[in-house]
């Protein structure tokens, strides 16, 4: 069972939810030690100076904010104290608003909120009274001595909580200007849009992220079961391509007829979403053990 990584309460007006916050995610990365390829030795990595090549002992780094090429200015732990944000343990809500307002390009990490003791029937309250409303709380709440932006909404039963990005931190499009200068001459031809769109809707269907999976973390932790049981891997070389210019009236009409010629799943009248495609299977006999360790 997760543990709860910090508690507090929702406040809004004159009530307090005591919650226990929870990671809505578990990472599947596949992560490398560094070895010396002759007898596998594990590599340490050593902080040293840039002026000298001397080993600085950690109790002598301090932070330093760049200024200017090779200026810093140095700032302390009292330094970083003074500016710390209130250790508060409350997520304060300041407004509730349509979920369709809010872009996805704000948001950052998902949670759940859990009801702490003794709170189950108010936590049961506020989910229902916003499961009724549809409406996303938006609030501010302190985290490992970093404020946060988040957005509150119930997901059946349980209030999820995903942390967001503040204003300034997202780039605006018309910042990017290679991209307003590479479309904004372009016109699509009315015949290329309405095929754009027969093929968006040939495509169309439920969203189901079980038929999505990582394809490449199986291919490697298929490469590391047979390395490890000692097989030799031959790497196939691929031939090259040849390339073309894009004709899209052709692509298009390509893509809709191989669409097109996929069979319908029996009752529906729209295609599906893709279906599983990993041509890889995962390692028979490989322990669960061990996957679960190579994944940390």
């Amino acid at each position: 069972m997760p543990r709860a990584i910090w508690t507090g309460s929702i406040s809004f007006g004159l009530l307090n939810v005591p919650v226990k916050l929870y990671s809505a995610v578990s990472k599947k990365s596949i992560s490398f030690r560094e070895i010396r390829d002759s007898d596998g030795s594990r590599i340490k990595h050593k902080r040293v100076a840039e002026a000298d090549g001397e080993e600085v002992s950690y109790e002598h780094i301090v932070k330093g904010f760049e200024i200017a090429p090779e200026q810093y200015v140095k700032i302390t732990k009292e330094d970083l104290e003074e500016v710390d944000p209130k250790k508060s343990r409350a997520i304060e809500i300041h407004d509730f608003v349509d979920l369709d307002q809010i872009d996805p390009i704000y948001f950052d990490h998902p949670y759940y909120l859990g009801p702490d003791t003794g709170a189950e029937k108010a936590y049961a309250l506020l989910t229902k009274a916003m499961n009724e409303q549809g409406k996303v709380a938006v609030a501010r709440f302190v985290l490992r001595n970093k404020e946060n932006l988040a957005a509150i909404r119930p997901m059946g039963d349980v209030l999820t909580m995903a942390t967001m990005r503040f204003a300034d931190e997202v780039v605006s499009p018309d910042e990017i200007s290679e991209i307003l200068e590479e479309v904004k001459d372009e016109k699509p031809r009315k015949a290329e849009v309405d095929m754009a769109k027969q093929l968006i809707d040939s495509l169309s269907g439920d969203f189901d992220p079980t038929a999505y999976e990582d394809q490449y973390r199986q291919k490697l932790m298929a490469l590391i079961e047979r390395k490890s049981k000692g097989e030799i891997i031959e790497v196939e070389s691929e031939a090259p391509q040849p390339t073309r210019a894009p004709d899209l009236m052709a692509a298009l009409e390509e893509s809709l007829a191989a669409v097109k010629s996929e069979p319908l799943a029996t009752g529906s009248t729209k295609r599906k979403a893709p279906a599983k495609k990993s041509s890889t299977k995962k390692p028979s006999g490989a322990k669960k053990s061990r996957a679960k360790s190579a994944t940390k």
